[in-house]
């Protein structure tokens, strides 16, 4: 892809509002929110697709109060220099400018790849068990997985093209969906009883076990 500056690149408003209803009508529509504290947590996402989008494509603020304080000029940011992180990175001369946007879209597409996967085959094994309690698949490796997935995709979006709003959002989204996933919790445990019990005992809610061996086993192998 050719270089684009700050002209060409900004004020494409309908890619902000095709960018945020895909991203909005995935995330939402797969994880079906049903009590008011899952539709708070649907609505803050949304805010932070908008917010995400509307920088991304639309009215660059972060870039206008960066270049304001830095005392640069906003036109040097166009497509790759607007990946704030891999700007960042190649003005301390730590790697090129066109090498630190391909390491962050390749962490952030990976990212976000798997948060896609971990939300579809969450909500499929749901869907399926029609009301029945889901321990198989991917439910025997993490309690978790779609509250996994929209943290992957925060993170994801913060990695690639990082702005004020979305940084200041992405801490309490998080500590959100942690939250859900205690409430959660407690009505399965209700619901279940032992057999959910259990199933705590046995499976971590966010990062698989396998993931703690192989953390262990380079830790001995350091030391």
């Amino acid at each position: 892809m050719e270089q684009m500056d700050f002209n060409q690149w900004y004020g494409k408003w309908i890619y902000v509002a095709v960018s945020t209803a895909i991203f909005s009508l995935f995330t939402i529509g797969l994880l079906m929110p049903r009590r008011k504290k899952d539709w708070k947590g649907a609505g803050v996402l949304q805010a932070f697709f908008i917010s995400l989008f509307a920088e991304m494509f639309g009215f660059p603020l972060t870039i206008f109060l960066f270049s304001s304080i830095f005392g640069s000029s906003y036109k040097t940011f166009g497509l790759f220099e607007s990946h704030l992180w891999a700007y960042l990175l190649s003005q301390t001369g730590l790697m090129s400018l066109k090498s630190a946007v391909e390491m962050v879209m390749w962490i952030s597409i990976i990212l976000i790849v798997i948060s896609f996967v971990l939300i579809a085959w969450g909500w499929f094994q749901i869907f399926r068990a029609k009301g029945k309690l889901v321990t198989n698949s991917l439910y025997r490796i993490i309690r978790h997985p779609q509250y996994l997935g929209l943290i992957l995709i925060i993170l994801g979006f913060n990695i690639q093209w990082p702005t004020l709003p979305t940084i200041i959002m992405a801490p309490i989204l998080i500590l959100m969906y942690l939250r859900l996933a205690k409430i959660e919790e407690r009505e399965l445990e209700k619901e279940f009883g032992e057999v959910y019990k259990n199933y705590l005992k046995q499976v971590p809610p966010f990062i698989p076990k396998i993931f703690f061996f192989k953390l262990s086993l380079t830790y001995l192998a350091l030391f």
